[in-house]
């Protein structure tokens, strides 16, 4: 006989009382009932605030010294300019769903262009909303001037920079921040290349995000520090042109005996394997290719080799930041966390290195 949800929550709540802490699929087991259905009621029932969820576990509300603080609203700022950005995000938003819904507080979202002064507007509406606590993805492409960046310091909350790193004596390196490390990601994709037997590999990339720019400041470093022939890199600009130009480059490259390149971002590297096909080049036959992002490189034809920066990891990375940050105010030193990229290998670099 099928047991109606308000009974099932309630039992739920009794054993959670008498355990403190349990297992979700543990629960089920004592319940008789489906994890599914188990996972949807534990759901609710922290919705309410009757319960908290952590790592597969549900616990009492009261259970964690400073549970009262979890209960913050908070605001997270992201940026859209192109589907590739704002697929990255996606990714970002959903890690940091997850991990405020597992704290039980509650997370605002603002969607901001690169437009001056876009970024402030956001954040005073979300402030306005409530919001006691900011993380934010600042656009520090729009302007040149770094005292235009003096209003992140002068936010009335705590505020967490999220993909976005400030540099050392700026105002703005004494927040919190969270972020990928690009630098690294990229001399992941090199090293690879490099075990794979190329010496020169070739860069592709945009110069309109901040990730771009930490690409292409990763590529010059990782050259340095691997021994290959670094290359100007090729610039990727004008959507509407830039799939033809760069093709055009790439095959100019293999002529001069390159036979590796590495693509920022997804949405570019995804179209150059037809493009060189037309050209009568084949990928990885003729060019090993890596793309950045790891968005949707699985779906490419061959699939594509690509650095995929933990991009949910980072959103929730955030959230904890920024909750621990409302629980202990300055006796909480400033952290900046870096988080470090993953290579996802697939068909488009024609193999793996020997070990």
């Amino acid at each position: 006989m099928s047991i109606a949800a308000d009974e099932r929550r309630t039992r739920i709540l009794e054993i959670v009382r008498k355990l403190g802490t349990v297992r979700v699929t543990d629960l089920a087991t004592r319940l008789d009932l489906p994890a599914v259905t188990v996972r949807r009621d534990v759901a609710a029932l922290a919705e309410a605030g009757l319960v908290r969820r952590s790592h597969g576990s549900v616990s009492g509300p009261d259970e964690r010294t400073g549970a009262a603080a979890d209960a913050r609203t908070m605001g997270l700022i992201v940026p859209t300019v192109s589907h590739t950005v704002s697929q990255y995000f996606d990714e970002v938003i959903a890690g940091a769903r997850a991990a405020a819904s597992d704290a039980g507080a509650h997370l605002m979202l603002g969607i901001s262009s690169y437009d001056p002064g876009a970024d402030r507007t956001q954040a005073e509406q979300l402030l306005k909303s409530g919001a006691e606590g900011l993380m934010l993805t600042p656009n520090w492409l729009a302007t040149t001037d770094p005292e235009d960046r003096l209003w992140l310091n002068e936010l009335p909350v705590p505020t967490v920079l999220v993909e976005r790193r400030a540099a050392a004596g700026t105002p703005a390196a004494e927040l919190d921040s969270v972020s990928s490390d690009h630098h690294h990601g990229v001399l992941l994709a090199l090293r690879h290349l490099a075990a794979l037997g190329h010496d020169t590999v070739a860069l592709a990339a945009r110069r309109d995000t901040w990730t771009a720019l930490q690409v292409r400041g990763g590529y010059a470093e990782g050259c340095e520090t691997l021994g290959l022939r670094p290359r100007p890199v090729i610039d990727i600009d004008d959507p509407a042109t830039a799939p033809e130009s760069v093709t055009r480059q790439l095959a100019e490259a293999v002529d001069q005996g390159v036979r590796a390149a590495l693509v920022h971002n997804d949405q570019d590297a995804i179209q150059l394997p037809a493009l060189l096909r037309a050209r009568g080049l084949s990928v990885p036959e003729d060019l090993a290719l890596i793309s950045y992002d790891d968005v949707f490189a699985a779906l490419g034809a061959p699939p594509l080799t690509a650095v995929a920066p933990p991009k949910r990891a980072v959103g929730a990375a955030a959230v904890d930041l920024l909750l621990r940050r409302l629980r202990h105010g300055p006796d909480l030193p400033v952290h900046r966390l870096e988080l470090l990229p993953e290579l996802k290998v697939r068909a488009s670099c024609g193999g793996t290195p020997a070990s």
